[in-house]
């Protein structure tokens, strides 16, 4: 049987932070305006078949309380070049988020950020209670990659970005 276990937020939170992550604007036009949230809680890979990725989002989020009706929402992998663009993205100043911010636009209204390592093109496919967020499963529907930009890495609660790749001996059984 599992205990419950009581521990002080901001040390969770700082030894949460210590996962390096890449940072995601998701993003899409709602009525009639542009919508982003910033997440570093973005994963890839929870299914192939169909292609699903999944975000988590803060619950007493009202940008995300609109996305969430978005047909389409774009997922940039912010660039390494992006960090004041993802502060901006950030800012709680809902009217300044995009200005000078280069994006694309879907039929579908999907917004992408010019200069993102990578781009997806997705819809909600499910929604999941996890405590204070909710944990949305994302279908994937289109994607662009590219090759030539790093992506941003948010480690400590802090913007940083990707080493030179370190030459390693293969592996009998492969990556992990």
């Amino acid at each position: 049987m599992c205990k419950s276990v009581m521990l002080d937020g901001k040390r969770v939170r700082d030894a949460f932070s210590r996962f390096p992550s890449g940072v995601a604007a998701i993003a899409a036009r709602c009525e009639g305006r542009l919508q982003v949230l910033v997440a570093s809680s973005f994963t890839v890979g929870v299914s192939l078949d169909p292609p699903l990725a999944g975000v988590f989002v803060q619950k007493g989020s009202s940008t995300w309380r609109v996305l969430v009706r978005a047909p389409r929402l774009g997922v940039s992998i912010l660039g390494a070049k992006h960090a004041a663009i993802c502060r901006q993205l950030a800012c709680r100043d809902k009217e300044v988020r995009f200005c000078g911010v280069p994006t694309r636009e879907t039929p579908m209204g999907a917004v992408r950020i010019e200069g993102a390592s990578v781009w997806f093109d997705c819809s909600v496919h499910a929604l999941h209670d996890a405590g204070d967020h909710d944990a949305v499963q994302l279908l994937v529907h289109d994607f662009r990659i590219d090759e030539a930009v790093d992506p941003l890495v948010f480690h400590c609660s802090r913007f940083t970005h990707l080493m030179p790749p370190v030459q390693q001996a293969s592996c009998a059984g492969g990556a992990p």
